[in-house]
């Protein structure tokens, strides 16, 4: 780093210090925490994003969670039986209060049900749409289903009960869209039953968890606070991490993680993410938006989408701008969350073919196109967007790239605006399996009112897809539900309906002085956290 760089990267981490404060007299041990992105909202139904719901997770729960090895836990439902396939009856932990001292009922799941599969949620995709829910008892409810569903809890991890009353209270009984340009109660403010309470937020800028004292479990974490901080340039985040103002960071840029684990006070952890970085492209408009192509839509033609595959080296990505921290990804997908991923193989980058392809589908000097890509989101997103711009610019497309913001980008490209003609996104499913992806990510968005397809932002649409994620989501037999999801991947991938790019690594900075847990899924949860005081 040149000595400029560095003293202006110095100043601006006392600037930091100084948003993180001095923790008061009486705390034991504080936390101090920064992401490259900001924390928005405190609605837990908002944005389907894995640190924002891992922060949310610190102060809601899920009445199915998952442990530190991301298998089925309980959580607010202490323990779940199946009386008949089609019918799970969850019994719910007793004496269990939200934050404000509301007793936590079966009428706040069947509230909660309805809450995140209601129009402008994020998370529609959590509970099955065909689930009813009815009450038992104040501590007992059954999730009645149409049909056999063995995948019906997996989503649960990321779906957080919340106080039918406070929401009643409050005018908080909707959820909060991602595009909202005015901010509702509950994405101010939160009222969940979790070990942390949130006692200040400034969206964007600083959010303080202090411990619950009326948590009804026991808490690994021996911290009494934690304090959360937007720190979106790497090399401030970097600084502030090495001078001791903060204990974690996320994520650490891959330039600075040899400094980083050389340093007295830091390391570095590392290590593999669920997460697959990918592109889509819209395939439904009649026009493309923001193209010198006008009265058609060349990604509907599927040579165009072939020769944008093969233009960009994905192995060039891997090893220059990802430093070898990286996979190169042949699905959507990451290979351990499906047996048969192996069989897959990436297409050949094929730069020749590409413009071949394109001369083919009557571009031969190519086109104009948009792209939209997060600039404080995944590891290196924006320098990816960079390197597929100037890839695509060697056949002959010519990329306008727009970098925003997760908060601007988010609201841009997501339901209900699907403002978007070329975008990057990355994805982990919630579920931890592929239906997740067949349904949310490729299955065609022709019902608004439907959750399917909910994240498909370029609307690719395959009715054989569909007609397959049906049959999976019932499917008992796991072998011929493997087959299944091959069969519905197979049918993608000739479609050349996305472009998978790779799966990142997890890059933590993280303070000699803490112990947490790097989840697969990149989650930090602030209740396995222990620090040195």
């Amino acid at each position: 780093m040149k000595p400029r760089s560095l003293l202006k990267s110095l100043a601006a981490a006392s600037a930091v210090a100084a948003a993180l404060g001095a923790a008061p007299a009486s705390a034991a041990n504080t936390f101090r925490f920064a992401f490259q992105g900001d924390l928005k909202s405190l609605d837990p139904y908002t944005l389907k994003e894995t640190f924002t719901i891992a922060a949310h997770g610190a102060v809601y729960e899920s009445l199915v969670t998952r442990d530190k090895d991301l298998k089925l836990a309980p959580g607010l439902a202490e323990s779940w039986e199946t009386p008949e396939p089609t019918r799970y009856r969850f019994h719910l932990r007793k004496n269990v209060t939200f934050h404000d001292g509301t007793p936590f009922t079966a009428d706040d799941v069947i509230f909660s049900a309805e809450r995140v599969r209601a129009p402008g949620s994020n998370f529609q995709t959590n509970v099955p749409a065909d689930a009813t829910f009815v009450k038992v008892d104040a501590n007992t409810v059954d999730m009645v289903l149409k049909n056999p569903n063995p995948i019906a809890l997996y989503q649960f991890g990321g779906w957080y009960i919340m106080s039918k009353a406070w929401a009643e209270k409050n005018d908080a009984t909707k959820p909060t869209p991602v595009s909202a340009s005015t901010p509702s109660y509950a994405a101010l403010h939160e009222n969940g039953t979790g070990p942390f309470v949130i006692t200040e937020h400034q969206p964007g800028v600083r959010t303080v968890f202090r411990k619950f004292p009326g948590y009804w479990g026991k808490v690994e974490s021996n911290i009494d606070e934690a304090i959360f901080t937007t720190i979106q340039n790497d090399a401030t985040r970097v600084a502030a991490l090495l001078s001791g103002e903060v204990d974690w960071v996320d994520p650490v840029p891959l330039q600075d993680q040899s400094r980083v684990s050389g340093s007295p006070n830091a390391v570095v952890v590392n290590a593999p993410e669920l997460r697959t970085i990918y592109l889509g492209m819209d395939q439904a408009s009649a026009e493309l938006k923001g193209s010198n192509v006008k009265g058609k839509n060349p990604f509907k033609d599927v040579r165009v989408r072939e020769a944008f595959y093969r233009a960009i080296d994905e192995d060039a990505i891997v090893k220059r701008v990802m430093r070898g921290q990286a996979a190169a990804a042949s699905l959507l997908i990451a290979p351990p969350l499906f047996p048969l991923a192996g069989e897959f193989k990436r297409p050949a980058y094929d730069p020749n073919r590409a413009k071949a392809l394109l001369a083919e589908a009557g571009y031969p000097n190519g086109f104009e196109v948009p792209l939209d890509c997060p600039n404080d989101r995944y590891v290196n997103d924006e320098a990816i967007c960079q390197a597929i711009t100037s890839m695509l610019a060697r056949a002959g497309i010519k990329v306008s790239l727009l970098a925003q913001p997760k908060a601007k980008y988010f609201a841009k490209i997501l339901k209900p605006a699907y403002d978007t003609a070329f975008y990057l996104l990355g994805w982990t499913p919630s579920s931890m399996d592929s239906h997740n992806i067949l349904y949310e990510i490729t299955g065609c968005r022709n019902d608004l009112a439907s959750p399917r397809g909910t994240t498909n932002l370029g609307n690719y649409c395959n009715p054989k897809v569909d007609a397959l994620a049906d049959r999976i989501e019932r499917e008992t037999d796991q072998e011929a539900r493997n087959l299944m999801i091959k069969q519905a991947y197979d049918v993608v991938q000739a479609d050349w309906g996305y472009i998978p790019l790779h799966q990142q690594a997890l890059a933590w900075g993280v303070s000699k002085k803490v112990k947490l847990v790097p989840r697969a899924d990149n989650q930090m949860m602030l209740f396995w956290v222990s620090k040195e005081p």
